[in-house]
């Protein structure tokens, strides 16, 4: 039998997720500091830092299905062997924060998982993963594609072949919050899902203001008394359901066309081994 040197216990991640967290908060509002953001940046940004939403807990506009956004990350999960369900969030421990749910944990994929230690949580078959998905879903909670330098440094684990499916709501998570107050030189922290699009329909827009406040990079303005939707969106879909007048609309181009950008993006980042329906969507 195998060895494996398995990475820290819980105990020992939490402490150093409270000992990190503020000066990950700070690299955020210094992120356009002369000189210190150019020390900043490389933390944030490729190649250590790479993020794209998935908005598996809003409606999007598709032939067929509004349920899209949810069968993508069900179709990764189908696509990679080793998956890992952390049986709490980090972040909302962080906080103490029970709603949404701290139970509602991140995925771990990829072979790196083998060294995140047993303390974390489980390792886990598919189904089970899209059932962990659906309660996230149905908590609120947006999908982050993650393949980012704190979380091999936080579990011990490899980086080339690992991506978090990190489960955050916009007032916790260590990926979101502090957003707005970022430089512009980490507009690009975020990349919005290729295929995805967002749009405002200046018609039934009423420039009430929402949308401006729920948007977690500050990207939407309203401008002559419309809402408007700046280039660093995310495609995260809060502002869809934030709206109360239906005018803003989270669309996606069909399954095939936006798994395969997924696909790619991943491989892109990554080394993370994938099945044959990856390869094919590819």
């Amino acid at each position: 039998m195998q060895f494996i040197h398995h990475g820290p216990g819980k105990a020992w991640v939490r402490t150093a997720t409270d000992l990190l967290w503020p000066f990950i908060v700070a690299g955020k509002r210094w992120s356009n500091l002369p000189v210190l953001r150019w020390l900043i940046r490389p933390f944030f940004m490729r190649p250590y830092n790479e993020i794209t939403t998935i908005p598996i807990q809003a409606a999007v506009e598709t032939p067929g299905s509004v349920v899209l956004p949810r069968r993508i990350v069900e179709r990764l999960l189908e696509d990679v062997k080793d998956i890992f369900i952390l049986d709490e969030c980090i972040c909302r421990t962080h906080y103490r924060a029970d709603s949404p749910p701290r139970s509602i944990g991140c995925i771990a994929l990829g072979p790196a998982i083998r060294r995140i230690h047993p303390s974390h949580g489980r390792t886990a078959a598919t189904d089970d993963a899209k059932r962990h998905v659906e309660r996230a879903a149905r908590a609120g909670l947006v999908a982050n594609i993650a393949h980012v330098w704190i979380d091999p440094v936080a579990f011990g684990t490899r980086f080339r072949d690992l991506i978090f499916i990190c489960l955050c709501d916009d007032t916790h998570c260590l990926y979101r919050t502090h957003m707005k107050h970022r430089g512009p030189t980490l507009d690009g922290a975020y990349q919005r899902l290729p295929g995805l699009s967002v749009s405002i329909d200046r018609e039934v827009c009423l420039g009430c203001g929402e949308c401006v406040e729920k948007c977690f990079l500050g990207d939407i303005r309203i401008r002559e008394g419309k809402a408007e939707i700046g280039i660093a969106c995310a495609g995260c879909g809060r502002c869809v359901e934030v709206c109360p007048n239906g005018a803003v609309t989270l669309a996606l181009a069909d399954e095939e066309a936006v798994y395969g950008n997924l696909v790619r993006w991943i491989r892109g980042v990554s080394e993370l081994p994938l099945r044959k329906t990856g390869n094919t969507a590819a």
